[in-house]
C-alpha cells in the first residue's frame, strides 16, 4: 500500500492512498465473506453460493463498499501514524477508483490539531491576588450562619419594616389583564431583599397584617422576561402575615445547634480555616488566571471550527446537566427564555473559544518541556478518591470508564502544567483591598476626566 500526504494548509491535511490489486482483493474476499448469506441463489443453499457466480449475478461493485469499508480504515491509521498527524475530527474519504484487478485509490481529508505559535512562556511577569483572612471576615460569616438559623416571630403590634418577612397574596395586572407569574398567595416576602421589582417591596412596608392595597410599580427595560419590560402593572396585595427574625445570642449553645461543635471557639476556628483554604483557592485561581492571560494575549493559534463546536456541545451539556440538578430541563428554559437554537449555541461560543484555545497552549507547553503523566502518578490520584469513596483502589476502578481515567490523567497533567508555569515565573503579589483601592481612585479619576471639561458638570456631580 503507497499512502502519501499530499498537502497539509488550514488545518487540514490530505493524504491519498493507493492498495494494490492482492490487498484490494483480500478485501473482497472479506467483504463477500461478511454478506453471502445476504444473497439467494437457484441451486444453492442460502450463504452457501460461491463469490464468482454472486458477482455474475450482481456485479462485482456487489461488494466494492464494504470493501473500501474494511481497507480505509486500515489505510487512514497507517498514514496518521507514518506523518504524525494528530487529527481532531473523523476523517472524510473520496475513493477515484476501485475497479476489480486495479488498485484502489482514495483520498482521506481530515482536520487536524492546529500549528501553536507559544511565544516566550517562562519567567512571565504575573501578579497573585492575595486576601488576607481577618476577625471581621470570620464575624461576618457567623453572622451569616446566625442569620440563616434565625427563628420567625410573628408580629402584630406594629407595620411592616425593612427586614421582616411579609406573607402576602398578590394578584397583578398590566391593562387591567393578568400575567403569567402576577399571582400568587402566602407568599413570604423578605422586605428590603430586592426580590421584587424595585419599588414593589417599599410601599408593602407601612402595611398592617390584614390590610390590603393596590401597589404600582413599573417593570425596568431590560426586565428578564421581555414580554413584561418597561410595562407598568398594579398589584392588590393582602399582607396576611407578619414575621421577623430572632436572632439566637451567639454562644456554646447556639454553636452546639449549628455544628458538629460544642463552643462557640471551636466553630469559628473552623470558620477561619474554611476562610483560609477559600482564599488560598482564590489566590491560585488569580495566579493561573494571571499565566492564562499572558499566554493566551502572545500565542497565536488557528482553532478548527469542529474544535470550537465540539466544546460548545460539551458547555451545553454541562448547562443541561446543572440545569437538571435543579429540577428543570433545557426545553423548558428555552421556551422561558424565548432563544433560538442558534442564538444559545452562539451565548457559548466566547466561552468555548477560551477554553479550547487555553487547552491548546497547556498542550504546548506540556509538548515542548516534555511534560507527562506516568502510570504511578495515575494510580495515586485514584487511590485519592477511593479512599474518600471507602472503597478500595480495584472496586473504585472497576467502576470507572476510559474516559473517567483519561479525565483523572487531564488534571494530573494540567496541575504539572501550571506547577511548572508558576515556578518559571516572575510573581507580584497583590493584595485584594489594594486592588479595590486602585479600582475606586481609578473609576474616581475616570470620572473627574469625564466631567471636568465643563465646570457646571463638576458642580452638579459635586452636589450629588
Amino acid at each position: 500500500m503507497k499512502i502519501s500526504l499530499e498537502k497539509i494548509e488550514n488545518n487540514t491535511a490530505h493524504l491519498k492512498f493507493e492498495v494494490d490489486e492482492e490487498q484490494f482483493e483480500k478485501a473482497m474476499e472479506q467483504a463477500y465473506r461478511k454478506n453471502v448469506k445476504r444473497f439467494a441463489i437457484p441451486g444453492f443453499r442460502r450463504g452457501k453460493a460461491p463469490r464468482k457466480l454472486i458477482e455474475m449475478h450482481y456485479g462485482p461493485e456487489v461488494f466494492y463498499e464494504d470493501a473500501a469499508e474494511i481497507i480505509l480504515p486500515q489505510a487512514y491509521q497507517q498514514g496518521v501514524e507514518e506523518y504524525h498527524l494528530e487529527p481532531v475530527d473523523q476523517p472524510r474519504y473520496d475513493i477515484e477508483q476501485i475497479e476489480k484487478g486495479k488498485p484502489m485509490i482514495a483520498k482521506a481529508e481530515v482536520t487536524v490539531r492546529p500549528e501553536v505559535k507559544l511565544k516566550e512562556y517562562k519567567g512571565l511577569e504575573v501578579e497573585k491576588v492575595v486576601y488576607n483572612v481577618t476577625e471581621e471576615d470570620v464575624e461576618k460569616e457567623l453572622a451569616a450562619i446566625q442569620e440563616k438559623n434565625a427563628r420567625l416571630v410573628a408580629v402584630e403590634d406594629r407595620p411592616a419594616c425593612k427586614g421582616d418577612i411579609a406573607v402576602i397574596d398578590f394578584d397583578g395586572k398590566i391593562d387591567d389583564k393578568p400575567f403569567e407569574g402576577g399571582k400568587a398567595e402566602n407568599y413570604p416576602l423578605e422586605l428590603g431583599s430586592g426580590a421584587f421589582v424595585d419599588g414593589f417591596e417599599d410601599q408593602v412596608v407601612g402595611m398592617n397584617p390584614g390590610e390590603k392595597k393596590e401597589i404600582s410599580v413599573t417593570f425596568p427595560e431590560d426586565y428578564k422576561v421581555e414580554s413584561l419590560a418597561g410595562k407598568s402593572a398594579v398589584f392588590s396585595v393582602t399582607l396576611k402575615e407578619l414575621k421577623k427574625k430572632e436572632l439566637s445570642p451567639l454562644d456554646d449553645e447556639f454553636a452546639k445547634d449549628v455544628s458538629e461543635f460544642d463552643t462557640l471557639e471551636e466553630l469559628k476556628n473552623d470558620i477561619r480555616n474554611k476562610l483560609v483554604q477559600r482564599a488560598k483557592a482564590i489566590e491560585e485561581g488569580s495566579l493561573k488566571s494571571s499565566i492564562i492571560d499572558k499566554l493566551m494575549k502572545t500565542t497565536e493559534v488557528d482553532i478548527p471550527h469542529v474544535m470550537i463546536h465540539r466544546e460548545i456541545d460539551r458547555l451545553i451539556m454541562d448547562f443541561a446537566i446543572n440545569l437538571k440538578m435543579r429540577g428543570y430541563d433545557l426545553k423548558t428554559y428555552m421556551e422561558a427564555t424565548k432563544i433560538t437554537p442558534e442564538e444559545f449555541r452562539a451565548k457559548f461560543h466566547e466561552k468555548a473559544h477560551v477554553n479550547v484555545k487555553s487547552s491548546l497552549i497547556l498542550e504546548e507547553v506540556a509538548r515542548r518541556e516534555g511534560i507527562t503523566v506516568t502510570d504511578e502518578e495515575t494510580d495515586a490520584e485514584i487511590k485519592k478518591y477511593a479512599d474518600l469513596a471507602n472503597k478500595t483502589v480495584e472496586e473504585y476502578k472497576n467502576n470507572l470508564k476510559p474516559e473517567d481515567i483519561s479525565g483523572i490523567k487531564d488534571t494530573i497533567l494540567t496541575k504539572k502544567i501550571f506547577d511548572f508555569l508558576i515556578s518559571n515565573a516572575k510573581i507580584t503579589e497583590k493584595k485584594l483591598e489594594d486592588i479595590k483601592n486602585e479600582q475606586e481612585q481609578g473609576n474616581f479619576a475616570d470620572e473627574e476626566e469625564h466631567t471636568g471639561s465643563e465646570e457646571a458638570q463638576v458642580q452638579n456631580a459635586t452636589n450629588e
